[in-house]
C-alpha cells in the first residue's frame, strides 16, 4: 500500500510543469521525443528536421 505522503503518488506542481515553449528546441530534444537515444546520426538528421521545418518539427513527433 502507497503512503499518502509518498511522493511519488503526488501530483507535479505546476511550476515544475513547462510545455516547451520556454526553451528553443534542440535536436537532441528532437531525437529524444522520438523516443529513441542520441546518437551522431539522429542528432544531424534532428538538424536538418529542425532547419527545415524548426519548432514544429517537434509537434509532428508530440500532439
Amino acid at each position: 500500500m502507497t503512503d499518502a505522503t509518498d511522493s511519488d503518488s503526488m501530483p507535479t506542481p505546476d511550476r515544475l510543469l513547462h510545455t516547451g515553449a520556454e526553451h528553443p528546441v534542440d535536436p537532441e530534444d528532437l531525437v529524444m521525443a522520438s523516443g529513441r537515444t542520441p546518437t551522431p546520426e539522429l542528432v544531424e538528421k534532428a538538424r536538418k528536421e529542425l532547419a527545415e521545418h524548426g519548432a514544429a518539427a517537434v509537434e509532428r513527433l508530440l500532439p
